[in-house]
């Protein structure tokens, strides 16, 4: 799938690219890489530490703010809607550690430009093949496993009820979804990924598919295994265009995809 002049072009210039870097000055530490570390291990542990519901509303308790963690408990396990808040709750920290805060970075202390760590539109669409072809390929294995028990008790996220409508909770809920996918695949293909690859050339690809792959544990082992192989085809082609929009829309298809047939699987819709 990916044609080896390709690979060779962008294997090289990477390569030669941080070569410079290293040669520009090797005797000081890379700041710029020690603080990407440090943010993204920051980043993971606070969402990993923080995206359970119930810790906001403990740390309201332990600082004698008794109202706001009433008010918190009732939007977030009273109200009626009260799965989709914790959701919403769920993805905001997400968007917050793997977007708001590395781009803060990026802007207030590397005072760079966004679109330098994937977000340019220009060339977005290049390697647009290759990403047909993961579709091809993930579209089948995606039905297929949608009908196993371990697929079906964690897909969809938001669960839809019999005789619910989808409208509006899961409509809302795909799209708040969708902006959680920007958020990763910003953190993971972007902030990593050009944050780290003058120091690490190609090799920066390797270094963000390790934390990539372990936010899936927990997830059904095809998931996870299939994570690995996306991490580093995702990884190599933002690292070809400097752009992670078209890893961003297969994110958001395959997603929507699997919620899709996991509905159709239990019957909550007719083809």
């Amino acid at each position: 799938m990916i044609n080896s002049r390709l690979f060779s072009l962008t294997f090289l210039k990477s390569e030669i690219s941080s070569l410079r870097s290293l040669q520009k000055d090797f005797s000081k530490i890379d700041i710029k890489v020690v603080l990407v570390c440090l943010v993204v291990s920051f980043s993971l542990t606070c969402t990993y530490y923080l995206d359970n519901a119930h810790y906001p509303i403990t740390v309201l308790r332990d600082l004698n703010l008794t109202g706001l963690a009433q008010a918190a408990n009732n939007i977030l396990f009273q109200h009626a809607n009260a799965q989709l808040h914790q959701l919403i709750y769920w993805a905001a920290v997400i968007i917050f550690f793997y977007f708001v805060f590395p781009a803060g970075i990026i802007l207030f202390v590397f005072k760079e430009s966004l679109t330098e760590y994937g977000l340019q539109l220009k060339n977005a669409g290049k390697g647009y093949p290759l990403y047909l072809g993961m579709l091809a390929i993930m579209m089948p294995l995606v039905f297929y496993f949608s009908g196993s028990e371990s697929f079906l008790e964690r897909y969809p996220f938001y669960r839809v009820a019999k005789n619910e409508s989808l409208f509006p909770n899961f409509f809302i809920w795909e799209i708040v979804y969708f902006l959680q996918f920007l958020a990763l695949e910003f953190f993971f293909r972007g902030f990593i990924l050009h944050g780290t690859k003058q120091r690490f050339g190609f090799y920066a690809i390797f270094v963000m598919v390790i934390p990539y792959c372990m936010i899936h544990f927990g997830k059904p082992m095809p998931e996870t295994f299939a994570a690995i192989i996306a991490g580093v085809v995702l990884g190599f082609l933002s690292l070809k265009s400097k752009s992670i929009w078209l890893g961003v829309m297969i994110h958001c298809t395959v997603a929507l995809t699997m919620d899709l047939c996991a509905l159709y699987r239990k019957g909550l819709i007719s083809a």
